[in-house]
């Protein structure tokens, strides 16, 4: 199992830890991903998963999205859906013309893959003034929408591999010089969106003025030599697990000569950004919003 793999498998198992999804649902998708019995079980223990028929802990109540919750930052300019010429055929994604662009920004969807969530993060992008991207890495199975249920989305990613997802996402670069030309380009990403920042930003593409991965796993052995970004890495103060790679990311940037910083936001767990998830923090959500739109104003419109 490569370090994606086992991450996307550690959220399935934390969202049952955190009562997001039953128990039978994270096996069912655990198996999808590749894990038997034995091993998806053991995951969902170390994890703190309940055993079927109980109750989540008392300090991890049963968790339901956020109905109502209020995104950060300004209302969204309306997306397109696109495609565009890809390393393996035709790719897909929404797109936010900014009126006047300061920049382009690369949108990088989180494990459920493009959604309404992330379309609306483009549109906040373009109403600051960036022409924004978000692009479906998985176009090659037909888009997101094609997978149906969040377990068959999980178990495509996890079956695609790095080099993939790096070719991928450069030709979404590529895409959004022709839109945007001239402009600085940068990209941001959320949870496993976050490790293809991380990805893409160790993947030798020299375009990127800037990066912002929020709370996204390190690829291991990451090398920065090959990129000039300026890197804002975003995390939560709970989110352990992403948390374990934050001084290895410092470390591997420091080295590379990156203008960086990685910013801690207390009380806030993993996916605190989603406004449409039971870990939404709207308080730690704003700080990072008005983080990320600074650093972009300074590297990408600046």
């Amino acid at each position: 199992m490569t370090p994606f793999q086992r991450y996307l498998a550690e959220e399935v198992a934390e969202d049952a830890a955190d009562g997001i999804i039953p128990r039978r649902e994270a096996l069912s998708r655990l198996a999808l991903l590749g894990l038997g019995l034995p091993a998806a079980t053991a995951l969902l223990a170390a994890c703190g998963a309940p055993e079927e028929g109980a109750e989540p802990a008392a300090s991890a109540p049963a968790a339901t999205p956020a109905e109502g919750a209020t995104p950060v930052g300004p209302a969204p300019l309306p997306t397109e859906e696109i495609t565009f010429a890809g390393p393996a055929g035709q790719l897909m994604g929404s797109f936010a013309a900014a009126a006047t662009p300061r920049g382009g920004v690369l949108v990088v969807h989180e494990n459920r893959g493009l959604n309404d969530h992330t379309r609306s993060v483009a549109g906040r992008l373009a109403a600051e003034g960036y022409s924004a991207l978000a692009i479906d890495l998985l176009s090659r199975e037909g888009g997101t929408a094609a997978l149906g249920e969040p377990g068959n989305v999980s178990a495509a990613l996890s079956d695609a591999t790095p080099e993939r997802f790096s070719a991928d996402m450069k030709a979404g670069l590529d895409e959004l010089e022709r839109r945007v030309p001239g402009a600085k380009l940068g990209a941001v990403g959320f949870c496993f969106g976050g490790g293809m920042v991380w990805l893409l930003l160790s993947s030798g593409e020299p375009r990127l003025a800037a990066g912002v991965p929020f709370y996204g796993p390190l690829p291991e052995g990451a090398d920065f030599s090959g990129t000039e970004a300026a890197v804002l890495g975003i995390y939560g103060e709970d989110d352990a697990r992403v948390n374990q790679t934050r001084d290895a990311a410092k470390e591997a940037l420091d080295k590379a000569g990156l203008t960086n910083e990685l910013v801690t936001y207390p009380g806030a767990g993993h996916a605190f950004f989603n406004e449409t998830g039971s870990r939404y923090n709207p308080e730690a959500a704003g700080q990072a919003y008005q983080k990320l739109t600074e650093w972009f104003g300074e590297h990408l419109a600046g």
